[in-house]
Order: C-alpha cells, then sequence, then structure tokens
C-alpha cells in the first residue's frame, strides 16, 4: 500500500447497513425506534430508512435466519474482524432506557461511561445486531 496520504477529504458519515431476516419484523423494529422508510431497492433487496433528524441506515433483507444462531462477530469466542455495530446519539438516554423497558427491549450493556464523553447502553434488534446509543456529557470517564 502506498504511504501517500488520501487526497480526498471524508466530508461526512452517510449510513450503515444492517442485514436483517424478516423484513416486517425489522421494519417494525427500526420503525419503533424512530426510523422511517425513505426509499426502497428491490433489485438490491434494501431500503433506507430516516430518522426525523436525518440519519439514515439500509436495511439489508437477504439474511438468512438459523435456528439457534449468534452474533458471529460479538458472540464467537475467536473474535473475528468486522463491522460490530453502529453507534447513534440521543438527546435523552434515561427517556430511551425507560421506553426500552416498557416496549420489553433488553438492554444488553449499560448505561455506563464510556470514556470522558459519553454514557452508552447497548440493545439487539430482533437478529442479534447490536446497537449502541450514547448520550455525549461534559466530564471524565467514572
Amino acid at each position: 500500500m502506498s504511504q501517500r496520504p488520501n487526497p480526498t477529504r471524508i466530508l461526512s458519515y452517510d449510513h450503515i447497513g444492517i442485514r436483517v431476516s424478516d423484513k416486517n419484523r425489522a421494519m417494525s423494529f427500526y420503525q419503533a425506534l424512530g426510523f422511517v422508510e425513505s426509499a426502497s431497492f428491490p433489485l438490491h433487496e434494501a431500503n433506507e430508512m430516516l430518522s426525523p433528524d436525518g440519519v439514515r441506515i439500509n436495511l439489508i433483507f437477504n439474511g438468512a435466519r438459523v435456528p439457534n444462531s449468534h452474533n458471529v462477530l460479538l458472540d464467537a469466542p475467536i473474535k473475528l474482524p468486522g463491522m460490530t455495530h453502529p453507534a447513534f446519539i440521543v438527546d435523552d438516554l434515561e427517556a430511551l432506557e425507560g421506553w426500552l423497558s416498557e416496549q420489553k427491549i433488553t438492554i444488553t450493556e449499560g448505561p455506563h461511561h464510556i470514556g470522558p464523553r459519553r454514557v452508552a447502553l447497548f440493545i439487539r434488534d430482533p437478529d442479534g445486531n447490536v446497537l449502541e446509543f450514547n448520550q455525549l456529557v461534559d466530564g471524565g470517564a467514572k
């Protein structure tokens, strides 16, 4: 690989693709989180969803459903390289925590400080994909 740096500026993060096994179940879950379908790509078995504040995700509907499966990137004893989760910034982590409890969505980790700038909690979607939610804070890690 060349030592010459990339001459192009990376201006923004556009979206993350999340592979799911059941379109209707995934759509319901992500709509409950606040995402709305903004485009559909049937040829690619995918869609685009937006939050009211413009955060974009793509759901990819070609995941295989395997009984008793696990998240191969996070749950297997040997940790393979790959993208493990998207992380979203929210304005009120405590309100999210209460809503998740009402919806019977299990918090798998947190809420707790991660470094000096955020408090995070983690959940999983119906396919076991990990989602992180952060509230930015001032001060040091606790």
